[in-house]
C-alpha cells in the first residue's frame, strides 16, 4: 500500500504524523496518549475514562460552555475516545478552521481545570453510566468473562472502572492520572486533510515546542506478568431480560503478534471479519461464515458475531452467540465446539480462504476511505505497532495459508485457553441478581 506521510518527534518528544489529503477542504486532527486502563493500578480502575470526560469541562482559555458551541459554529464534529492501551481525542472541521483544534488541544494538554463540583458532578454521571451497563445482559456477561480470563494484567477490568473505584476516586487522583500522562513524550498528533505538511509541522511547534516532557512511571501492565491460562474456565451469569447468551473468549495475540494475520483469518472464517476501526467504517453480511451456517441456519441461535481487537498486550478474542429461545445453550455450545474441531482438524479450502481474505479485506477498506478515517488510523497503528502495520496489513492478510491456520486452530483454540460464560436471564423486565 502506497501511502506517503511526514512524520517526525519534537524535541521534547511528542510525535507529530501528517498526510496531505487534497480531496475536499477539510482537515481531521487527532491527539492520542499512550494510557489507557492498562494503565491503572488497584483502587483506580475507570481513571483514564473519567479523566477523558474532564478533558471536556475546560481550561481557562476555553471554558467547558464555549467548547462545543465553537466546534458546532465553524461547522465541525469532535469526540474522545479511552479504550484498554489508549486515549484519544478528535476534531474534523473546514480546512481554514483547524486552528480551533490545534489551539484547543495544546491548551488542554497542560491546562485543564478539574474543578472540583466538576468532578463530583462527572461522578455521579459516570456511576449513572456503569450502572446503565449493568442492566444491559452482554455488559453483564463481558465483564465475568474478561475478569475471569486475566488474574493479574489490568485488561482484566472494564474500561469504565470498578463501581466502588469510582465512588472512591477523588479529585487529587484524577488530576495526578492527568499531569502524570497527558504530556507531549506520552503524545502523538496525527492529521490529514487538506494542508501543507512542513507549514503545518511549523506551527504544531510553535504550540507544542514550549512544552517540556515529563519523566514517565513505570507502566502497570508492564509490572504483571499474565500467567498462561490454566484450564477452561465456565462461569453462569443471572439477570434480567428474556434472552439467553454465550460468550466464548480465547486468548489472542497482540496486533503485532505474526498471528494476528492468522486469527483474522480465521475470525473472518467462523463470523465474518470484525472492524478494527471503532471510529466506524460499514459492515459486511456474515451469512457465508462457518458458525452462521451451523448456528443460525440450523435455528439454534438468532445470531452470531466475532470480535477480535488489535491491543499492545495480548488480550481476547470473542464469540458472542444469541440462543434460539426454542434451544439450550449446551446445544448452541456443542455446535459451536463442532466447528472449532473442524477448523483443527480438515484443511481450509484456497477458496473459502479467498472470500475470507476478500471480506477482511472489504471491511478494511470502508474503515480507512474518508479523511477522519485516515487520519485516524495514522495514529491508531501507532498505539499497538507503528504506522508499516497499517500499510502491510493487507499483504500481511494474503500470506495466510492453510498450514497456519490449522496451526493456530490447534494451538490456540485448545479447550484450556477458553473462558465460557452463559447468561441465563430471570425471564424478567428488572433487577436480577448482581453477576
Amino acid at each position: 500500500m502506497s501511502d506517503p506521510t511526514l512524520k517526525v518527534q519534537l524535541s521534547n518528544g511528542l510525535t507529530v504524523h501528517l498526510k496531505e489529503i487534497h480531496t475536499a477542504p477539510l482537515i481531521s486532527h487527532w491527539i492520542w496518549y499512550r494510557v489507557g486502563s492498562r494503565d491503572e493500578p488497584a483502587g483506580l480502575t475507570g481513571v483514564s475514562h473519567w479523566v477523558e470526560h474532564m478533558q471536556f469541562k475546560g481550561t481557562p482559555r476555553y471554558p467547558a460552555t464555549v467548547l462545543d458551541r465553537a466546534i458546532s459554529r465553524e461547522g465541525g464534529m469532535w469526540n474522545a475516545f479511552t479504550y484498554l492501551d489508549w486515549t484519544t481525542y478528535f476534531e474534523t472541521l473546514p480546512a481554514d478552521k483547524i486552528s480551533l483544534a490545534l489551539e484547543l488541544e495544546a491548551d488542554r494538554m497542560v491546562n485543564s481545570l478539574f474543578d472540583p463540583e466538576e468532578v463530583e458532578s462527572e461522578r455521579t454521571v459516570i456511576l449513572a453510566e456503569r450502572e446503565g451497563h449493568e442492566n444491559e445482559p452482554l455488559f453483564r456477561l463481558g465483564e465475568a468473562v474478561q475478569t475471569a480470563s486475566f488474574r493479574v494484567h489490568p485488561y482484566r477490568h472494564e474500561i469504565i472502572g470498578d463501581k466502588e473505584d469510582l465512588r472512591r476516586m477523588t479529585r487529587d487522583d484524577l488530576y495526578r492520572h492527568y499531569r502524570t500522562y497527558y504530556n507531549p513524550n506520552n503524545a502523538l498528533i496525527a492529521m490529514a486533510g487538506d494542508f501543507e505538511a512542513e507549514a503545518m509541522l511549523q506551527r504544531l511547534q510553535e504550540l507544542y515546542a514550549p512544552l517540556s516532557a515529563v519523566p514517565l512511571p513505570e507502566r502497570v501492565a508492564a509490572a504483571c506478568v499474565e500467567p498462561p491460562p490454566q484450564g477452561e474456565q465456565q462461569l453462569e451469569v443471572t439477570g434480567p431480560g428474556q434472552t439467553t447468551y454465550i460468550q466464548i473468549s480465547y486468548r489472542s495475540p497482540a496486533a503485532a503478534h505474526p498471528d494476528f494475520a492468522t486469527f483474522t483469518i480465521i475470525d473472518s472464517l467462523l463470523t465474518g471479519p470484525s472492524s478494527l476501526n471503532m471510529f466506524g467504517g460499514g459492515g459486511i453480511s456474515n451469512k457465508t461464515s462457518r458458525l452462521y451456517r451451523a448456528l443460525v441456519d440450523r435455528e439454534l441461535a438468532v445470531s452470531v458475531g466475532g470480535s477480535l481487537q488489535a491491543t499492545l498486550d495480548p488480550f481476547l478474542y470473542d464469540t458472542i452467540i444469541t440462543v434460539h429461545p426454542q434451544r439450550t445453550p449446551q446445544e448452541a455450545l456443542a455446535a459451536y465446539d463442532a466447528q472449532i474441531r473442524r477448523l483443527q482438524e480438515e484443511w481450509v479450502s484456497s477458496d473459502e480462504i479467498a472470500r475470507a481474505i476478500k471480506q477482511a479485506r472489504a471491511l478494511f477498506a470502508y474503515g480507512s476511505e474518508n479523511i477522519t478515517n485516515q487520519a485516524f488510523w495514522l495514529g491508531y497503528a501507532e498505539m499497538f505497532a507503528s504506522y508499516d502495520w497499517f500499510t502491510g496489513y493487507l499483504e500481511n492478510l494474503s500470506r495466510v495459508t492453510p498450514d497456519e491456520i490449522m496451526r493456530v486452530a490447534q494451538t490456540a483454540f485448545q479447550a484450556q485457553n477458553r473462558v465460557v460464560g452463559v447468561y441465563l436471564p430471570d425471564r424478567s423486565d428488572g433487577g436480577g441478581k448482581e453477576p
